[in-house]
Parts: structure tokens; sequence; C-alpha cells
């Protein structure tokens, strides 16, 4: 099965569980059920996997619960972070699914079990609360537990029936298409954004190798604002053939999308040792201050959302902050996270932000975080792109490339404006367009109407602007327009109107003097 074909097959079954729980489940709550149930399908496949390592005579699902003795299960959480029984696995819970009364409290049981089996263990901050979001005993699925377990049931059996063989296998990235997907079907129709959730997949790609262009191995990959882990996952497959040395970092604001992220990490085969995703504020409560610095720093952080800014006068005296001089707006945190991400950047690599295009032309605070970064030498180029590339949002949005090893003093601007395919409600960037920006960004060159290197003394002069525009000149895509030939055109034509009024009026004449 091809990677369209996974697509979508995988669109259908969402589609064909929500036409069995409409009307009961909100769409966005919905949405967690279904990632929940993917999630939970897939750590029981993955354990079971772990328990039978490739002997076909066992079946980890048909054994009994109290043939597992207790260095089994030590030796496993101390491995996979965490233990399900035989009779907890996913398979086990689904075949049975219809016709199991107590299945909302079996469920509920389950996934507590899973979180509480890697207590006072290394994994139990990455394991716990895991389930959070998945709420069995929810009013949500309905007023009795028979409209609870009937839904459930649905949900269960339809991510079942998802035939793709193994995860690891899939042409598609099963989890993210269908967060994509359940995204782009009902953020609108629940009035909530989710572009401050989700980077499309194909926007994450060109982020994360901007981020990672030219470096064979990194220490540590760290997003301050990781939403559900897309960009970091993103750079986990660009760099597959490389060395990621200490695994995935990231801080993230909002409990569901902090959960939804770690359920990534397992999701794509990455270990609780090698990821590390924190809860919490990042502009007012960082995480991994003492872990920093990162080699490679990807983003993709809300905009222009409120802080404390300026209310809180310890900031101005923050590490991350006071090289700048100044706080970012309190009505607009884009810099904050601009100066976060470069406070935490190593002196060998790249951070990537996609950003707010309004920061680069506004004057005040703002323009004197922009004079700052560029009189130091750390903007190494500013891209703008299409608009509607996001769910929730039709901006079209800039990317920041922020470095410390710069060989001279220019900044590039990149227009890549122009660079996208029209898909449904939404643009994309195809592999092309990525590539062109890629060849523009890695040469420097200066190519009409794509990209260019500006010296130090031109962005100074022109008072610290950054926008693309004011550097890079948008292509004339009006017709041109041939004057002499037009003029002769239409020298011809009056010379036939001329004829034909002649013609007209010696057949009137004609007519009047036979008349006469």
């Amino acid at each position: 099965m091809t990677s369209t074909q996974q697509r979508a097959a995988l669109q259908r079954q969402i589609w064909s569980i929500a036409n069995d729980v409409r009307g009961s489940v909100d769409g966005w709550d919905f949405k967690q059920y279904v990632l929940g149930t993917l999630f939970y399908r897939f750590i029981s496949e993955n354990f079971a996997s772990y328990i039978e390592a490739d002997d076909d005579s066992i079946n980890y699902a048909a054994l009994a619960d109290n043939v597992i003795t207790p260095e089994i299960k030590d030796d496993a959480i101390k491995t996979k972070g965490y233990f399900i029984y035989p009779s907890q696995l996913f398979a086990n819970i689904a075949k049975d699914a219809n016709t199991n009364e107590s299945l909302n409290t079996d469920l509920a049981a389950i996934f507590a079990a899973i979180e509480s089996s890697a207590n006072g263990y290394p994994s139990e901050p990455d394991i716990k609360g895991l389930f959070a979001d998945f709420d069995t005993t929810s009013n949500r699925l309905g007023n009795t537990v028979k409209d609870k377990n009937t839904r459930l049931a649905a949900v269960l059996k339809g991510v079942a029936g998802l035939d793709f063989g193994d995860f690891e296998g899939n042409h598609i990235d099963l989890f993210g298409d269908a967060y994509e997907f359940l995204i782009s079907n009902y953020a609108a129709n629940a009035g909530k954004s989710g572009g401050e959730f989700f980077t499309p997949q194909h926007v994450s790609r060109l982020i994360a190798q901007l981020a990672m262009h030219k470096q064979k191995s990194v220490n540590k990959i760290y997003d301050p604002a990781c939403g559900s882990g897309s960009l970091l996952l993103q750079a986990k497959k660009h760099f597959d053939a490389h060395i990621i040395e200490d695994g995935f970092w990231g801080q993230e604001i909002n409990h569901t999308t902090y959960n939804l992220a770690r359920m990534n990490m397992f999701l794509h085969n990455i270990n609780y040792d090698k990821f590390n995703i924190q809860l919490g504020d990042t502009l007012r409560d960082p995480h991994f201050g003492d872990d920093k610095p990162f080699d490679a720093i990807v983003s993709n952080p809300p905009y222009s959302v409120k802080w404390i800014g300026a209310d809180d006068p310890t900031l101005i005296n923050d590490d991350r902050f006071a090289p700048a001089g100044v706080l970012a707006p309190k009505s607009k945190a884009d810099f904050a996270f601009v100066l976060h991400a470069l406070s935490y950047l190593s002196s060998k690599g790249r951070a990537a932000i996609v950003c707010f295009p309004g920061i680069f032309y506004r004057g005040g605070a703002e323009a004197k975080i922009r004079q700052y970064l560029v009189d130091n030498n750390y903007v190494e180029t500013v891209i703008s792109l299409a608009p509607n590339l996001f769910f929730g949002t039709t901006i079209a949005v800039t990317i920041l490339v922020l470095s410390k090893h710069k060989t001279d003093t220019n900044t590039q601007f990149i227009d890549a404006s122009g660079l996208f395919k029209k898909e449904t409600n939404t643009n994309i960037l195809t592999d092309s367009h990525i590539e062109q920006i890629m060849q523009a960004f890695d040469s420097k060159a200066n190519v009409d109407h794509l990209a260019k290197s500006v010296p130090f003394e031109q962005v100074a002069a022109n008072d610290y602007n950054l926008s693309v525009s004011s550097y890079v000149e948008a292509k004339d895509n009006r017709e041109i327009v041939d004057i002499s030939q037009l003029n002769a055109e239409l020298k011809t034509t009056v010379a036939k109107i001329d004829q034909l009024r002649a013609d007209i009026d010696a057949i009137v004449a004609e007519i009047e003097d036979e008349g006469a």
C-alpha cells in the first residue's frame, strides 16, 4: 500500500468512526479519543513485540497474566519505561469491546495501571498522566454507562480496523496524519485554532532542514513551544542517518498538547530515555537552563500572544532578555520567544523559528530587539512563506533563521511567497518547493525575485527593517504590453472599421437609389 493509499484509508476509517459517534461527542473532544486509542494500540503492539523478541513460539497476547514474574516486569519497565499485562493489551480489549458491559471502567483501570507501572522508575515523569485526556467515564461519551461503552467500542473497533501492518513499516506518519486530518476537519467547527497546536508536516520538514543544515551531528534538538512534537519528529526523520547524541527536548504550556507530544515520541519509537518533554510556561518558567546549549532549535511559537513582560521587573535582568536591553511588548511576546531560543543556542548550531511577519518591521521595543540581533550578527536568513499554510490562520508567516557562527555580516532574505500548491482548504509546500528554498539558503546567491544577501550597512540604514519585501523585489506578473505593436494593431483595426463604414454607406446609398 502506497503512502497516498495509506493516508486515504486512514482518513476513511477515521471518518467512519466519527459517523458512529456523531451527535454525541464534540469533534474537538472526539479527536482526543481517536488519538488516545491509536496510542494505546501502538504501545500495546510495541510492548508485545518487545516481549516476544521475534520468537514465533511466543504469543504474548495469549499468555495468562500470572505467568509474568516480577523479574520480567522489572526488566521490561527498565527498558520500555512501562508495563502492560497480556489481559490489558489493546487487541484483547478491542475484540470483546462490543459485549463488555464494564468497558469504560476497565479501560480507565488499564490506563491507570500502565501509568503507575512506571512509579519509582526513571521513566515515571515521562509516563505519568499520558492518558489524562482519555476520560472513559466522561459524560461527553453519553449519559449512561451503556452509551459510553457503545461509543468507546466504536472507537476501539475502528482503530483496530486500521490494517497497515506494523507501525514501524508504515509509509506515513500515522499519528501525525490522523492529527492533521482531525484538526483540519474539526478546528473551524469547534471555533478553535489548530495552528497553535500543530505545525503541518510539510512546513515542519522545511524548518527541520534549516536548523540541521550541514550539521553532521548534534548534541540535542530543542523546541521551546513544542506543541504535539511535530517539529522535533521531523528533525528525527531528517537526521536518521546521523547522530543525535542526547535526544529530543521540548516544553509546552498546554496540558493536552503536552500529553500528545509525549505520546508522539513513543509512537515514533523514541524511548523515554531519549526525550525530555516538560510542561510549563517557557517565558516565565523555562526548563533546561542547566542543559543548554542546544545545537539545533526548531519552533513555531504562538503568534503575538500576551505575556507579563515589563510588569515583571525581574525579567529585564533575565539572562535571556538582558543582552537586548529591552523586553518584547506585553501585547506581543514573539520576540521573547526568539530571544529565549537564541540564549539556548550553541555556537555551532542554528535556530529556525516561525514568526508573525509584523515583528520584522514594527517600531518600538521590537525595532530595538531587531537592532540587537543584526548588530551582533545573529540573523542568518529571513524567509517569507506563502499564505494559508497553517490550519486556523491564513497569515503568510515568516521563518527567522538564527546562527552564532556566520562567516560574514550579510543578512539573507528569501521570498518564498510564490512557492505553494493549492490543496483543498489550505496551501502546501511540495518537496520541490522545499528543495528550492534550501538551495537558495545554502548558496546565499542573489536570485532575482527570490533571494538576496544584504550587507549589514544597508540593513542598518533601513532602520533595521527585516521584512523580505524591503529587499527582494517581487516579480511583476502583469502582462507586458508592446506599445508599438498595439498602435499598429489599432491602426489596422481603425482602417478595417473605416472600410466597413464605407461599405455600409455604399449599400445604404444603393438601397435609397433603388427606392427613389
